[in-house]
């Protein structure tokens, strides 16, 4: 999948864009249902599909003390956009410039920038432009203006209750992480950059590969038994979820730590993601780091029983 940083970087000729806008954070069913109909859109009109989506979540910048936590890293929801047979996204850099555009001005200048569009997709309830000034109603305004057809497509429904990141965030939280997964269409991950942390894993005879998870959605603390992807490998093993309460901080911080099995590379600054297999237990504090360490070795022990 190419991935466009402006709309003029397409080229699309005498061909229609037909795009899909959103947020898009877990690209779960209901995204889905709006990039498949752009998908189908495009096929019909001949037209080229793209998807338009932002580096961050609008709040990051218009509303800060709202931002919700991600349930995808930016790589991950590039990656599910790119499997449902994507070939171009625009991701937009979402900064205070961009957050003056009026709802009217983004569409007008995408109309500009592509050539022509052929069609805008988005759910039904989404807003867009400054003060939330864009809507369904004023795309389908602009589209007989501008002749591009317009779908808002309402939510889907599971269970009962409608699919949403908000739902799904939940389920992540409440540790229902098969309900998170039938939201997505696909298992629940996590993914995150390995970086330095104080290699008290190492000490232990357990090193761990640290993600960066900051910003993220994530389950209950404890410990996990997971697979790991790395590039194109595939790993398993025993990840701890937590502030380690067993070592004294004045400041504990939250700590995603994943001991790989039969794993000894160094892979700072590469990406790792995780699928989680079963949870193991909950996270405890213990009278003392040899207690820790007797726990830990039963943790791999327990995880490798159920990946052997």
């Amino acid at each position: 999948m190419r991935v466009l940083s402006a709309a003029t970087e397409l080229s699309p000729g005498p061909r229609k864009v037909c795009v899909a806008i959103g947020v898009f954070d877990g690209v779960h069913l209901g995204h889905q249902q709006v990039i498949r109909q752009t998908l189908a859109d495009a096929h019909q009109l001949g037209g080229v599909p793209v998807v338009i989506t932002f580096d961050r979540h609008p709040n990051a910048i218009v509303a800060p003390d709202r931002v919700p936590p991600m349930l995808h890293s930016l790589p991950q929801k590039l990656r599910a956009i790119a499997s449902l047979g994507v070939a171009h996204t625009l991701l937009i850099g979402f900064d205070h410039a961009f957050s003056q555009q009026t709802g009217e001005q983004f569409i007008r200048s995408l109309a500009r920038d592509f050539g022509k569009l052929g069609s805008v997709c988005v759910g039904s309830e989404f807003t867009f432009g400054h003060q939330r000034s864009g809507n369904v109603a004023l795309l389908k305004q602009l589209g007989a203006e501008l002749k591009f057809s317009v779908h808002g497509l309402a939510a889907l429904a599971l269970d009962g209750e409608p699919v949403s990141s908000t739902r799904i965030r939940e389920a992540v939280r409440a540790g229902d992480l098969d309900a998170a997964s039938q939201m997505l269409g696909r298992e629940y991950a996590v993914a995150g950059t390995v970086v330095r942390g104080d290699q008290f894993g190492r000490k232990l005879g357990f090193p761990t590969a640290n993600l960066d998870v900051a910003g993220l959605v994530l389950p209950p603390n404890g410990v996990y038994a997971v697979h790991a992807r790395l590039g194109d490998r595939e790993l398993c093993g025993a990840l701890n979820l937590g502030v380690r309460p067993t070592l004294a901080s004045t400041a504990p911080r939250l700590q995603c730590e994943v001991h790989l099995l039969d794993f000894a590379e160094e892979i700072y600054g590469a990406e790792l993601e995780l699928t989680f297999a079963a949870k193991l237990r909950d996270e405890q504090k213990f009278p003392n780091v040899e207690s820790l360490k007797s726990q830990i070795t039963r943790d791999v022990a327990a995880a490798r029983a159920l990946f052997a």
